[in-house]
């Protein structure tokens, strides 16, 4: 019977065969297979769903090259479903077992009773790559009994997902990546990891899981894929050994609450599957340990933006699969070992924002598959080494922010694939060499110290987009016409140099794509007719030159333009009406403005500063544009009134109006000037009294009334803490009278309790403008150029105040300068000044203050400039820590002051008296009880010893002591006799 064995088997297969291709034949040519409902159940789901014309992006990139095509459009309804585009049937009952329509183009809501839930048999569902938005994975899904593989990948699907997919105990496969929106339910995470104990893959990048990681995952023997990135995992990772000998992928990328070490893996035995980790943007810390070199089949490895520290492992050099390495933003340290000989196979290295330290090591040379190289951001120094050779492939070089020193190595300008070149912020220096390919797109030599002039291969680039070589010491003659084949050219920066500019107006050098033009702090003179960009040009920086005019200012989507600090003359040049930002400052700019400037309704920042600007303001200043924040105006020849009109919700912040020779009264429509910091309305002839309903500005830091006309007193205000933000007042050279305005400066919460060590120190302003102001402190006028937010001075002087000067000035515990010279003060400086711990300048000359100088003032360790002169003060002068450094200056003219550093000595040398203060409250507190006491305490112990006398006779240890004093005092006297003796003669 065996010998026939063979013969039987090839006829069976023989008949089989037969059947099989009559049946397919009889399939395909006449018998439908599929059921009529599944047939009906699939028709109603094409008509619940609608298809859109636009296709994903993201099919034929991330799905294999799938193209997308909308395959429900193939269905027809007198054909069979089994033949349908994505439709796979079971061959022997018809049943539908496979539905694959991704990347189809559908769009729709899949609710709960859709038909698509009508396919008990099915085991594969794909419904990637379309656009389910306002679906969830609803209950409908758990009824897939018999599903292996499903994958809703970026479909839009959200809300939360049902716990019936923890159902499906068979699954094999589930991806869910990218449905934003979508979350688990408490506890539906745990239940799902628990229930589908046949998971290979599991994909959940960007669905809000909100959970611990959980320990049963590590055990998961078959697990091949696991990507649970950005998903909202917390808590610490577990330290125990992971258990996962088939694992190819781990993913936990963007859980940014996600701590722990670098994860255990039990065995050699257990590492040789795994390919890709990445733990990028998570909380993990500590070092990378050397057991690392035993994932020899590692390819991608990612611990980028975690808290790593320690030094690089010399065992990586055992990876040599290894192409994609990147460790950037992490605080690494040490020198980088020099372990890349076998690391042939990387293609991109990262080790950028650390802080490693020492030379590049030179078996960087052996990487020749090298496509990415970033060591930016670190303290990496010395010279980068010059034998490398056969880079064909490297097209990123990132070195930017070391210590690089020396000149740049020939091999960078042969690299025949160079894309982007960045060696900012070192210190090389030399020429720049001559570039052999022009591939390049990006260069960055900014911040050097190269010198010479700008090669000419540059400007072959035909590719190159954006050109940064600025503060160097690059010098020559630089001709617009050699930038014809730069057309593609964005960003072009050459700023902080020694360039000179020849312009051409040949059409082929205006770039037409470039955006931002940087050519300040050069020495570009005459004329600019360069007109490079006209339609595209949004960003241009001329400041610091030698620029004497322009033809036209031509660009029709300029947003910044800086021609500050030239030598502009003629007519003001009315910016782009697109402009935001415009600065002429610092010109020989004469003429008016012109009514034209109002048509640039967004405008930003307009400093029109010291200039020759002359006649009367456009009634629209003040409200041509709602996004004006700065309108700086000083040091011009504008006269007349200020603008009275202001936008409702405009967004001032600035308004310098100082040394013009503006009159009239301040604009009561400021008042609606809510972001309001900065008013400086000084030397002008504005005649007005003081503008209290200022104070009901919240943010109001900065007012500079000085050398006007304002007069009168300053009195109290209606609001109730008025100037709660005012740390600078300036009131200097005006008439006003009366008391000090003790009630305003009680409101000056600004200016106490400063607690500098835990504010962050910045200068007022923003990133488009940052405030300057004349300041009188010290004595000197000074300018700042820029104004920290800590500093805060009041200076009143030069009035004609009166009365005593307020104690709750002390109160202004955080002021650095304190001006009240010239005025009609009276009575004592107050002891309260001791508070001002933080004063460094004080003023408080040509006054008419009396009495001493407090002794507790020494203790204003701060205090640089003391003015005391020309007053009515007496005694002695304080001694001790700053008051050793001042001089006769800032004492003289008070006939009544003694001691150093003044050539009139003091009559005694007794113990400073106490503080004016401290005498007024002993008189005030005199208390007859008190006396009485002492004096019935006396008459007691007096008549006590005199009974004694009586009774003993003539006691000698009382004999004794009193013997000793008259001694002592007739001793004491003798000496103060000779003492002034010597002192006459």
């Amino acid at each position: 019977m065996s010998e026939h064995h063979p013969l039987l088997c090839f006829l069976f297969f023989l008949s089989f065969s037969q059947l099989l291709f009559s049946s397919s034949f009889s399939f395909s040519n006449s018998t439908k297979i599929c059921p009529h409902g599944q047939s009906l159940a699939l028709l109603r789901l094409k008509k619940s769903i609608s298809i859109k014309k636009s296709h994903s992006p993201f099919c034929g990139i991330i799905n294999g090259g799938t193209t997308s095509y909308p395959k429900t459009e193939y269905w027809k309804e007198d054909s069979d479903c089994c033949s349908w585009r994505g439709v796979t049937c079971d061959l022997v009952t018809g049943h539908v077992i496979e539905l694959d329509l991704s990347c189809s183009r559908l769009s729709g809501t899949i609710h709960s009773n859709s038909t698509l839930f009508r396919f008990p048999h099915l085991q594969r569902l794909n419904l990637a790559f379309n656009n389910f938005y306002g679906s969830s994975v609803s209950a409908g899904f758990g009824r897939f009994s018999s599903l292996t593989y499903l994958d809703l990948s970026r479909s839009g699907f959200s809300g939360l997902i049902s716990p019936e997919i923890s159902h499906l105990s068979n699954l094999v496969s589930l991806d869910l990546t990218w449905n934003e929106g979508a979350e688990f339910a408490p506890h539906g995470f745990d239940s799902l990891v628990q229930n589908l104990t046949k998971l290979q893959k599991l994909h959940l990048r960007g669905i809000s899981i909100s959970s611990i990681f959980p320990n049963s995952l590590l055990n998961r023997s078959s697990l091949i894929s696991l990507d649970l990135s950005e998903c909202g995992l917390y808590g610490r990772f577990p330290d125990n050994d992971i258990h996962l000998p088939k694992l190819e992928l781990l993913d936990l990328r963007e859980n940014s609450n996600l701590s722990g070490n670098f994860p255990r893996f039990s065995s050699i035995s257990n590492l040789k599957s795994l390919q890709i980790l990445d733990l990028s943007g998570c909380q993990f810390s500590g070092s990378i340990p050397s057991s690392i070199s035993n994932l020899k089949s590692l390819q991608t490895l990612d611990l980028s933006n975690c808290q790593f520290s320690g030094s690089i492992p010399a065992s990586l050099e055992n990876l040599t699969q290894i192409t994609s390495f990147s460790l950037n933003y992490n605080h690494f340290s040490g020198k980088i070992p020099n372990i890349f000989y076998n690391l042939r196979n990387l293609i991109s290295l990262d080790l950028s924002e650390n802080n490693f330290s020492g030379q590049i090591p030179p078996s960087i040379g052996n990487l020749t598959n090298l496509h990415e190289l970033d060591f930016s951001v670190n303290q990496l120094e010395g010279a980068i080494p010059s034998s490398v050779y056969g880079f064909s492939s490297l097209s990123y070089v990132r070195l930017q922010y070391n210590l690089f020193n020396g000149i740049i190595p020939s091999w960078l300008y042969t690299l025949p694939s160079l894309i982007e070149l960045d060696l900012s912020h070192n210190k090389f220096t030399g020429h720049i060499g001559e570039f052999q390919f022009d591939s390049l797109e990006k260069i960055d030599l900014s911040m050097n110290e190269l010198h010479g002039s700008i090669p000419t291969s540059i400007f072959e680039f035909v590719y190159l987009s954006s050109l940064h070589l600025f503060s160097n010491n690059l010098s020559g003659v630089l001709e617009t016409s050699k930038f014809e084949k730069l057309r593609n050219l964005i960003d072009l920066d050459l700023s902080n140099n020694m360039l000179s500019l020849t312009m051409s107006v040949h059409s082929n050098s205006m770039l037409p794509n470039i955006h931002t033009l940087d050519l300040s702090h050069n020495n570009i003179s005459g004329m600019f007719s360069w007109n490079v960009g006209k339609d595209t040009l949004f960003y241009m920086n001329l400041a610091y030159n030698s620029i004497s005019g322009f033809e036209m200012l031509p660009w029709s989507s300029m947003n910044t333009l800086d021609l500050h600090s030239n030598l502009l003359q003629g007519p003001f040049p009315t910016p782009p009406n697109s402009t935001f930002f415009f600065s002429v400052s610092h010109n020989k700019l004469s003429g008016e403005i012109s009514p034209l400037i109002c048509k640039a309704s967004s405008m930003g920042v307009l400093d029109l500063s010291h200039n020759n600007l002359g006649g009367m303001l456009p009634h629209c200043l003040g409200n041509f544009s709602k996004d004006l924040s700065v309108l700086n105006l000083r040091r011009n020849q504008f006269h007349g009134i200020i603008p009275q009109t202001f936008l409702k919700g405009n967004s001032f912040r600035t308004l310098d109006f100082n040394s013009n020779q503006l009159e009239g009264l301040v604009p009561r429509s400021l008042i609606i000037c809510k972001e309001l910091e900065v008013l400086n309305l000084g030397n002008n002839k504005i005649n007005d009294t003081f503008p209290h309903w200022l104070g009901a500005l919240p943010k109001l830091q900065v007012l500079v009334l000085r050398f006007n006309h304002f007069h009168g007193q300053i009195g109290f205000s209606k609001i109730k803490s008025p100037f709660m933000s005012l740390r600078i007042i300036d009131l200097a050279h005006n008439d006003f009278e009366g008391d000090l305005p003790e009630m305003y400066l009680r409101s000056l919460k600004a200016t106490m309790n400063i607690d500098e060590g835990n504010m962050t120190r910045k200068y007022m302003g923003d990133d488009n403008y940052q405030d300057s102001m004349m300041v009188t402190i010290k004595g000197s006028e000074i300018e700042f150029v820029k104004i920290l937010n800590t500093f805060t001075t009041i200076d009143f002087s030069c009035n004609k105040f009166q009365g005593v000067i307020p104690e709750c000035i002390g109160n202004l515990n955080s002021l650095r300068g304190l001006n009240l010279s010239h005025n009609y003060l009276t009575g004592y400086i107050p002891l309260s000044f001791k508070n001002l711990k933080m004063v460094e300048s004080l003023d408080l000359s040509s006054n008419k203050l009396s009495g001493r100088i407090p002794q507790e003032l020494t203790i204003l360790t701060f205090l640089e400039v003391l003015n005391l002169s020309q007053n009515h003060l007496i005694g002695f002068i304080p001694q001790g820590n700053q008051f050793q450094t001042f001089g006769n200056d800032s004492y003289y003219g008070n006939p009544g002051l003694c001691g150093f550093p003044l050539s009139k000595r003091c009559t005694t040398d007794e113990i400073p008296y106490p503080s004016q203060e401290i005498e007024a409250k002993f008189e005030s507190g005199f208390d007859w009880k008190i006396t009485l006491m002492g004096y019935g305490c006396g008459l007691v112990i007096g008549l006590s010893l005199g009974c004694l006398i009586f009774v003993s006779g003539k006691p000698e240890w009382l004999v004794w002591i009193i013997d000793k004093n008259i001694h002592k005092k007739i001793v004491r006297n003798k000496r103060s006799t000779r003492g002034r003796g010597a002192r006459v003669s």
